[in-house]
C-alpha cells in the first residue's frame, strides 16, 4: 500500500498557508454563517471551491446545519468528495494513490478501503497527476477537517465523464449512513454582475429540478460532477433545497467580473 501524502496545492493562495490563520478564518464564517435552514440533515451537498474569501461564506452556510449539530457530525465517517479536473483533461474518473491529504490543519486519511472498492467500477482508475494541482476537492478539506472529525475522505476527481458513470459511483456509497456525498462546484466565471446572477438562478433552477442534461460547462465549472449527482437524484426522488446563492461581488471581489456560488442541499 502506498504510504505517500498528497500535499496541500492552494495553501497561501486561495486560503491561507498557516493553521492559526486558517483556524480564524474559518471560526470568523462560521461565526458570520447564517442559521440553518434545513429541517433535516442533508445526504449530499454541493459546495463552492474559489478562495476561501470569495466562496467560503457560501460554503460556511451549507456546512452550517452540521455545525450546529457536531453529535450527528462526529457520526460522518466517510465523505466522497467529487470534483472536477481543472488542470488535467482525461476521460473518466480519477482517484489517488495517497493515504493522506494534507492541509495547514494537518492530515486527512484517505479511505483505502473505499478507494479498492471504487477502483473495481468502470472507468475510474488511480491517476494521481489529476489530483496534484487541483483545487476543487482541496478547497472542501478545510471544512470537512473543522466539521467531521471523524472522517476519511474518498476524493474522486472528474474528467469528461458521463454522468451515468458519476451516478454509479455516488450510488455505490449512498446507502451507508455514515458517509456524506460533496460535490465541488461554482457558478458562472467571469460574467457582469447582474448578467451573473441571471444565469446562476438559471442555473439553480436546473438543478432544483434535477435536470442534469440542462447543466452547462460554462455556466457550472464542477458541470461533470454535478451531472451525475443530478441523475442519480432524479432516479432516487431526492429533493433539492438552495442553502445559498451569491457571488464574488457580494463577498470580496469587484461587480465587473464575477464568479458564482451556489450552495445546495440533498435529501
Amino acid at each position: 500500500m502506498s504510504t505517500n501524502e498528497r500535499p496541500p496545492a492552494v495553501a497561501g493562495y486561495f486560503y491561507p498557508a498557516s493553521k492559526e490563520e486558517l483556524n480564524a478564518l474559518m471560526d470568523s464564517l462560521f461565526d458570520r454563517a447564517a442559521e440553518p435552514v434545513l429541517n433535516a440533515l442533508p445526504k449530499a451537498m454541493i459546495s463552492p471551491h474559489a478562495g476561501l474569501v470569495y466562496s467560503g461564506p457560501i460554503a460556511a452556510n451549507l456546512f452550517q446545519s452540521f455545525a450546529k449539530k457536531p453529535e450527528a457530525a462526529a457520526g460522518i465517517t466517510r465523505v466522497l468528495l467529487l470534483g472536477p479536473s481543472h488542470r488535467v483533461r482525461f476521460e473518466g474518473i480519477a482517484v489517488s494513490s495517497a493515504n493522506y491529504f494534507l492541509t495547514p490543519l494537518g492530515k486527512i486519511p484517505v479511505d483505502r478501503a473505499a478507494t479498492a472498492e471504487a477502483l473495481k467500477l468502470s472507468g475510474i482508475v488511480t491517476f494521481d497527476q489529476a489530483h496534484a494541482q487541483e483545487h476543487s476537492l482541496e478547497m472542501q478539506l478545510p471544512f470537512i477537517q473543522r466539521i467531521f472529525p471523524n472522517a476519511s475522505i474518498l476524493p474522486l476527481c472528474i474528467g469528461l465523464a458521463d454522468p451515468s458513470l458519476v451516478a454509479h459511483a455516488i450510488k455505490t456509497f449512498w446507502g451507508r449512513p455514515a458517509t456524506l456525498t460533496i460535490v465541488s462546484s461554482d457558478l458562472s466565471h467571469y460574467l457582469p454582475y447582474e448578467r451573473a446572477q441571471t444565469v446562476d438562478r438559471e442555473t439553480t433552477s436546473f438543478i432544483e429540478k434535477l435536470e442534469y442534461e440542462k447543466v452547462a460547462s460554462e455556466s457550472a465549472c464542477g458541470a461533470y460532477p454535478v451531472r451525475g449527482l443530478l441523475k442519480f437524484a432524479r432516479e432516487e426522488k431526492l429533493n433539492v433545497t438552495t442553502v445559498d446563492l451569491r457571488n464574488s461581488g457580494d463577498t470580496a471581489g469587484g461587480k465587473d467580473q464575477v464568479v458564482g456560488y451556489g450552495a445546495y442541499a440533498f435529501h
